[in-house]
């Protein structure tokens, strides 16, 4: 074993004063210098870089057949380990002459055999089939042989880690007959031959001719490309297109991690555009307006919600049942959400309000004839109004009256104590909460998603809601009870639910953040930063590497997750989506510039 170190001491004046050129010299910084461990040390079984170990293994038998991509199982090993292959060409003239006189010999041994009443041995005709093959493919230039060298060298931060790595690989590659072991005190030639350098310092080579070396091709990794759905990026290990359809999964839900300009919005922009394209409608909650232009591009609705909006949203409104469902199982589900949403609004209930409030929203609608038996399609349902005036009226609720004063006849009137006056016609619909004030917001979101999700129950069409910033909602237990609600009942009514945000830490500690992502099949991680990428990590099983990854990647970059699949993404647009789906400042500014100069150039002419 040896131990390689390196230590400058310091020059004494003496030799500065005479040779002062060659000391400064000696003292620069070089690459070799940046690059290099502080420490190496060789020993039998492994090199140590500094404070991690290396070893490498190499592969010495191969079985008769190597099916396509067999490599494939160790290339997606959630290990970290680089490959090297040698492909050495060889004289085809000098293997046909060898050929011929090892033809010879297994024929005379069969000959042999047969002269002297032997019983026929499989392994020779076996042999002897394979050799006149080869013979026959080198011949017809179909085949070339090679000398084929195939290296791994793996790493570890202890000699137990790299010990059990080295079995997993063992056990993988001696399951489809290919045996590897490690270079026994080589293993400094055996890290060099494995570096970019081109060097076979160990040189273990096997004869092999093109076709089993060719189902050695080492550039495979998951793939998510299928034969219909949506293009979603490019995934940064092989190059192949993430072409995928999310309505083809076990649930449609995706959830979407990423700090402020990592490229959320830009990712689920140009999934809008690709999904409509589809025949898929969406429908957005939109917390800045980010997709305002989208909608106008591509003749959407966008509809402002705020105190001062002429949009408005009755929480009493009832949607017409299907044909599996009862008008009182309806009334009754809205009267439980309706409860949720005074939690919200009243900065929550204590026991005996929640049912003081339970009897008066029944005693309300009762007020306007509404009963499990009306038909729901001619009603017209009432307003917080006539809740305040049940409310003053009932032994123990007059308190509550008073406390609902404010969204009646105070500041917030004109918000939620009106008619529904909006229709959700169209393909691509944006509800902008940006104007809502910061302590109503909660309160916006879940009305929406409340007439959103009647909506998509009273008619199933392939939909696609995306709620963007959703840690507003996730921050009170009824709004994000309600938004779990929908992840878990979405498919039924063909919808899926894209859940976006940046408070990585708000949206996870609702009790209700996991079990949405375990309720969405489909999950994109992108730039995180140091303070949650643990919590990130944690919760989606990431390996140190794709913890590294999340933390350098550039926008538009992370990890894509799709059923047990997952791949490292790179977003790409066309000219034409970068312009309608980008929300940097400075592009929007040169956007609107060049619209302005065409506008006037137009005039002119």
């Amino acid at each position: 074993m040896s131990i390689f170190g390196s230590h400058t001491k310091k020059p004494s004046e003496e030799i500065l004063a005479v040779f002062p050129e060659e000391i400064y010299q000696s003292g620069e910084l070089a690459l070799k210098d940046v690059l290099s461990p502080s420490a190496l040390q060789i020993g039998p079984t492994f090199v140590r870089l500094g404070g991690k170990y290396a070893r490498t293994l190499f592969v010495f038998s191969y079985p008769r057949y190597l099916h396509t991509n067999w490599f494939s199982p160790i290339i997606n090993t959630d290990k970290i380990f680089d490959i090297a292959m040698y492909v050495h060409p060889v004289d085809t003239a000098i293997i046909l002459r060898n050929l011929r006189k090892k033809v010879a010999q297994v024929q005379s041994q069969i000959s042999h055999r047969t002269q002297h009443g032997l019983v026929r041995d499989p392994m020779l005709d076996t042999a002897f089939q394979d050799l006149e093959e080869l013979r026959d493919k080198l011949q017809q230039a179909q085949e070339r042989l090679f000398n084929f060298g195939l290296y791994i060298t793996i790493y570890g931060y202890t000699e137990e880690e790299i010990n059990k790595t080295e079995n997993e690989i063992k056990n993988l590659l001696e399951a489809r007959l290919v045996y590897a072991k490690a270079s026994l005190f080589q293993q400094a030639e055996g890290f060099e031959t494995v570096l970019p350098l081109g060097l076979d310092r160990l040189s273990v080579n096997t004869y092999l001719n093109s076709s089993p070396i060719s189902s050695s091709f080492p550039f495979v990794s998951f793939d998510l490309t299928s034969n219909k759905g949506i293009l979603y990026g490019v995934n940064r290990h092989n190059n192949s297109l993430i072409l995928f359809d999310r309505f083809s999964l076990p649930n449609l839900n995706s959830v979407m991690f990423g700090t402020s300009g990592s490229g959320k919005s830009y990712f689920t922009k140009l999934e809008i555009l690709r999904s409509l394209m589809w025949g898929v409608d969406v429908i957005v909650i939109d917390p800045e307006r980010e997709y305002e232009y989208l909608a106008q591009t591509v003749g959407g609705a966008t509809i402002n919600i705020s105190l001062t909006s002429k949009n408005h949203i009755n929480p009493f409104d009832l949607p017409v049942p299907r044909e599996d469902e009862s008008s009182a199982d309806v009334l009754r589900s809205n009267i439980v959400n309706l409860i949720g949403l005074f939690r919200i609004m009243l900065g929550g209930l204590s026991a005996e309000e929640d049912a003081i409030l339970d009897a008066a929203i029944t005693e309300t609608y009762a007020s306007r004839d509404i009963t499990p038996e009306s038909n729901f399609a001619t009603i017209i349902p009432p307003t917080l109004s006539d809740l305040e005036l049940v409310m003053a009226s009932t032994a123990g609720g007059e308190e509550l009256a008073t406390r609902l004063r404010k969204f009646t006849t105070g500041t917030w009137s004109g918000f939620l104590n009106q008619q529904t006056n909006i229709e959700a016609t169209n393909r691509c619909i944006v509800f902008s909460v940006r104007d809502i004030e910061d302590e109503l917001r909660p309160v916006g979101i879940f009305l929406i998603l409340r007439y959103i999700w009647n909506l998509v129950r009273t008619r199933v069409k392939k939909r696609l809601l995306i709620v963007d910033e959703a840690w507003w909602l996730m921050k009170n237990e009824d709004g994000a009870s309600f938004l779990f609600g929908i992840a878990k009942r979405s498919r039924k009514y063909y919808l899926g639910l894209s859940t976006i945000t940046q408070d990585v830490s708000d949206f996870l500690n609702s009790p209700y953040g996991k079990p949405i992502i375990t309720n969405s099949s489909m999950q994109i991680l992108l730039k995180q930063s140091p303070a949650t990428i643990d919590v990130v990590a944690n919760t989606f099983n990431l390996t140190e590497e794709e913890k590294f990854l999340l933390l350098e990647c550039d926008k538009g970059e992370g990890i894509f997750f799709a059923g047990i699949k997952h791949a490292a993404i790179k977003v790409i647009a066309s000219y034409t989506e970068d312009q309608v789906t980008t929300s940097d400042p400075a592009q929007l500014i040169l956007i609107r510039k060049a619209k302005e100069e065409y506008a006037t150039e137009h005039e002119t002419k």
